[in-house]
């Protein structure tokens, strides 16, 4: 049962028991299709596998709701509130035992009692989210110099990370969770935004550039204890407003209860509309993003271009333009205002890998663009893609794709028979 929780003192909800919902949790179960490189476990379909240049189907005891592609992982979500893990699990990050050889290659479940309603991957942990808006996490969090961690550590303990789920130090009610590679963000209940994690490249929105080492003299704590942040700018005031939240490899983005979009982190090739080469370490409105005519839904980011979805089902792109990562044809150059993608049908999400860039139309397709080199395309080649493709292979036909998600050399598609 939903135990009782403690409600942020603008939140007017005055119930015992807490049962959270987001326009995010997904809901319908699907099938699982992984694709490229799978050198370390992170396809599901065993030691043998090391790469596949086509979807494949991953054999799971339960219909998935939602799949998310970590740096070297993947993590789903079951129907009935369960989660499998499988890749690489160095740090902890598939938060179960997989001392027995070959154990990490196929799903194995997570033992977490509670029921999970969403979750999220980074390079080397996981978070979850669960249906009374408590978070737990395992793996660690790491900067430039090692792992710094999950949770804040009391006096003398060590900075490590943890292979089972730890519960969040966090005493309000979730409704959204989003990884980057290395820090963590959260939505409450009452539209507060809340981080945690490394804050070298401003990631955090909260911490400035002289205490992201580590906390500098403040210590973990300030990186590792989740705390709000709040953007008080002319015509923006975001404190217990915010919508929804996306993260990057290396930033956040964030849409206000008004539509404001704002953002923190690296932005050296203008992937957050800045238009310099820039590194935001507290909250920014992003001007890129202020068009009347348009109202963004959906972000998406890897770590050094974004994609946007805005409410009509265009598609757009933004930042480094190298192997064709924002999908605007041969020769394109970097861009710094969100520019509309040629060729990509109405779209209802968008996701990003490291390097490449996906889109899932309306009618149920799946496309494609990017770097080619680690098979993540579903193209069958290593050509990297200047201009959208449709993805195919033998385990698309007939199906339709409900969500993809991109790893860092892996893509993972969620998909259902037509016929159902």
């Amino acid at each position: 049962m939903p135990r009782k929780r403690v409600l942020e003192k603008d939140d007017i909800v005055s119930v015992k028991r807490t049962k959270v919902s987001h326009p995010t949790h997904q809901t319908e179960p699907g099938l699982l299709l992984t694709l490229g490189q799978g050198d370390l476990g992170q396809l599901g379909l065993g030691p043998n596998v090391m790469a596949r240049k086509r979807p494949a189907l991953v054999q799971l005891p339960e219909k998935i709701i939602q799949a998310e592609a970590g740096g070297v992982h993947t993590v789903c979500l079951t129907e009935t509130g369960k989660i499998y893990t499988f890749g690489c699990n160095d740090e902890g990050a598939l938060g179960r035992d997989t001392s027995e050889e070959g154990s990490e290659s196929t799903p194995g479940l997570v033992d977490l009692k509670e029921k999970v309603v969403q979750v999220s991957a980074g390079d080397s942990h996981t978070a979850a989210l669960t249906e009374d808006g408590r978070v737990f996490i395992w793996g660690a969090f790491r900067d430039e110099n090692g792992v710094i961690g999950l949770l804040a550590p009391q006096k003398g303990e060590e900075n490590v990370g943890s292979p089972l789920p730890v519960e969040l130090q966090l005493d309000v009610p979730v409704v959204k969770i989003a990884s980057g590679s290395h820090h963590l963000a959260l939505v409450s209940m009452a539209g507060n935004l809340y981080t945690c994690g490394c804050g070298d490249n401003g990631q955090l929105g909260r911490v400035p550039q002289v205490f992201t080492a580590r906390g500098g003299r403040r210590g973990l704590k300030l990186l590792l204890l989740p705390q709000t942040i709040s953007v008080k700018q002319r015509g923006c005031k975001t404190k217990g407003r915010i919508r929804d939240v996306f993260c990057g490899s290396y930033s956040t983005l964030a849409i206000t209860q008004e539509g404001h979009v704002i953002g923190f982190g690296l932005s050296n090739y203008y992937q957050l509309g800045s238009q310099g080469i820039e590194t935001y370490y507290l909250p920014k409105i992003l001007t890129a993003f202020k068009n009347s005519s348009r109202s963004w839904v959906k972000f998406s980011a890897g770590q050094h271009h974004t994609v946007c979805l805005d409410s009509e089902g265009t598609v757009y792109s933004l930042g480094r333009a190298d192997y064709g990562m924002l999908g605007l044809g041969q020769g394109s150059a970097e861009k710094a205002t969100p520019t509309a993608i040629p060729g990509v049908p109405k779209s209802s999400s968008v996701a990003c890998g490291e390097r490449v860039g996906f889109a899932v139309t309306e009618d149920g397709r799946a496309f494609a663009w990017g770097m080619g080199s680690n098979l993540q395309l579903g193209t069958g080649e290593e050509d990297d893609a200047w201009s959208p493709v449709q993805m195919s292979g033998q385990q698309l036909e007939n199906r339709t794709v409900l969500s993809v998600s991109g790893g860092g050399q892996h893509t993972v598609l969620l998909v259902k028979d037509k016929q159902s």
